[in-house]
């Protein structure tokens, strides 16, 4: 099986020092190429110059730039012009994480919804595919998104842990749908279960997010705690079980989904 994870925060100061590692178990585990998730100007341009010293054949890490809406007051017309520049470079290939968060509200709601707007109209005029974070803030996502929607190439809501009304919302508008090893915590996840059979092949995509959201169903847990690609395959495990589906058929529709939501090179 060849999986892609599209989205894991390899920039994160716990993997420092282990990337090498951490790349090796993710192929002998079947991901065989992953998304460098960018969160701010600053994270962006680290997740670049990661998958350029990892990987100069750009074949297996490519990255995202944008500013989570965590870090949106930090938002202005410097950062638009900057965030850009980084767009523009071939190993990056969506606008995000971009969205919303009233569930924290690290900053405020009126910044939240301007950040985003101009990272939409960014990915409008360079046609990229956009890379979706949104919690507790479906409607006001969706009233945003339908301004830009027709004129996007594509958008996907990543680490998707909503309900039914929210995932039939997104379908409705055309969006992919990222699963992470939320599906797998038997706390709040089960919810899930039911809702993957109803997401259509070719609108799924598999991610590990780590090092957060390592998948509880894993055994043996690492002593670290900590996720990270390797552990891809029980987020695959659980997800073909409660889609009816094999293992091996979901990597190859999900694998072939995310190639050409993200503009990737064939896995070789």
């Amino acid at each position: 099986m060849q999986l892609i994870d599209i989205g894991v925060n390899l920039t994160n100061p716990s993997f420092d020092g282990k990337h090498e590692a951490i790349l090796q178990r993710a192929e002998a585990a079947g991901v065989h190429q992953m998304l460098v998730t960018g969160t701010s100007l600053a994270g962006s341009e680290a997740a670049l110059h990661l998958c350029e010293h990892l990987d100069p054949q750009a074949r297996r890490l490519f990255s995202t730039a944008g500013v989570h809406p965590h870090d949106a007051s930090s938002w202005n017309s410097d950062t638009a012009r900057h965030l850009r520049a980084l767009l523009e470079q071939p190993r990056v290939h969506a606008v995000g994480e971009c969205g919303l968060d009233f569930n924290r509200d690290f900053s405020p709601r009126p910044q939240q919804e301007k950040a985003l707007e101009e990272q939409l109209a960014l990915a409008v005029q360079l046609q990229m595919p956009v890379f979706l974070h949104e919690r507790d803030a479906n409607e006001r996502l969706l009233q945003i998104l339908k301004d830009y929607r027709d004129r996007l190439p594509a958008a996907v809501v990543h680490c998707f842990t909503g309900e039914r009304s929210a995932l039939f919302s997104y379908l409705d508008l055309d969006l992919h749908i990222g699963i992470t090893g939320w599906i797998c915590d038997e706390r709040r996840g089960t919810h899930l279960h039911p809702l993957v059979a109803s997401i259509p092949t070719g609108r799924l995509m598999l991610e590990s997010d780590a090092p957060y959201l390592l998948p509880r169903t894993l055994r043996p847990k690492p002593k670290s705690g900590r996720n990270e690609p390797a552990y891809l395959p029980e987020v695959l495990r659980e997800v073909a079980l409660h889609r009816g589906e094999t293992p091996e058929q979901v990597a190859a529709h999900t694998s072939d989904c995310a190639r050409r939501f993200f503009g990737l090179p064939d896995i070789v």
